[in-house]
């Protein structure tokens, strides 16, 4: 059960600079964005009613309100008629920005159920920008995995995933509805991932994609491209992930220093 918000106190209004250049309202929302992104306010979290939040703030209700919004078009918050203003179960921390960590180990990490659907898994040759990437040897196919994760009913990524076959042979017999890839390597053929390559970018979803995350046709989707490989910097496998970005947001932090 969602607890109320026990963050904010009546302390919560000397946190707010009222000379400072940045308005009220976008210093709240920074502030509530700080608790959501570090954890202190976790997923289902819910926040105190309007009223009592604005008066803990030393705000009006107008100027809450207004950073509420930004966060709910943030997809940070969500309300709900009737029940009050909620962290949304679909913010995906900064692990997959920073470090080698897949969307199930991110959303366990949170405590969130991710499921998956199993779309297909064959032996293929690789298309050849794959080939080349993985630096398939001549001849080998590879494996072709197809998968869509859904969280509380709803698609958030749709994922093609290519393996090696020569550095995991029989992979394709691996359950993957219920074991995860990197899980299978790791475990099942004993391969140590060193290192991948992310890039994101936004595109267009095309029939298929719009399809399998239930988006409109050409919807705005976000696109992650990535090639793993092994600690000796052999490459294994390569993926396209395309992720519901009206569903899910990928945050990170950055140091300086």
């Amino acid at each position: 059960m969602a607890r109320p918000d026990k963050g904010m106190t009546t302390s919560s209004a000397a946190e707010l600079d009222r000379h400072a250049p940045s308005a009220l309202h976008s210093q709240i929302s920074d502030a509530i964005r700080a608790r959501i992104v570090s954890g202190t306010w976790p997923p289902h979290h819910r926040l105190k009613a309007e009223p009592e939040l604005a008066s803990d703030l030393g705000v009006s209700r107008g100027t809450l309100r207004r950073a509420l919004l930004t966060l709910i078009d943030e997809g940070l918050l969500k309300q709900v008629q009737g029940r009050g203003t909620f962290v949304t179960t679909t913010l995906l921390e900064p692990a997959v920005a920073q470090k080698l960590s897949t969307l199930s180990e991110d959303f366990a990490s949170q405590g969130i159920r991710l499921d998956t659907t199993v779309i297909s898994v064959e032996l293929v040759d690789p298309p050849g920008y794959v080939g080349a990437l993985l630096a398939v040897p001549d001849g080998d196919k590879v494996l072709r995995l197809i998968r869509i994760r859904t969280t509380d009913g709803l698609p958030i990524a749709l994922l093609h995933n290519y393996v090696r076959t020569d550095l995991a042979p029989g992979i394709e017999n691996t359950d993957f509805s219920t074991h995860s890839l990197f899980g299978t390597l790791e475990g099942a053929f004993r391969l140590k991932i060193g290192t991948a390559r992310r890039t994101f970018s936004a595109q267009a979803a095309t029939a298929e994609v719009a399809l399998a995350l239930r988006v409109p046709g050409s919807a705005p989707v976000q696109y992650l491209e990535q090639l793993t490989f092994l600690a000796d910097g052999v490459p294994v496998e390569y993926s396209d992930v395309w992720i519901n970005s009206s569903e899910l947001r990928v945050v990170t932090f950055l140091a300086r220093r």
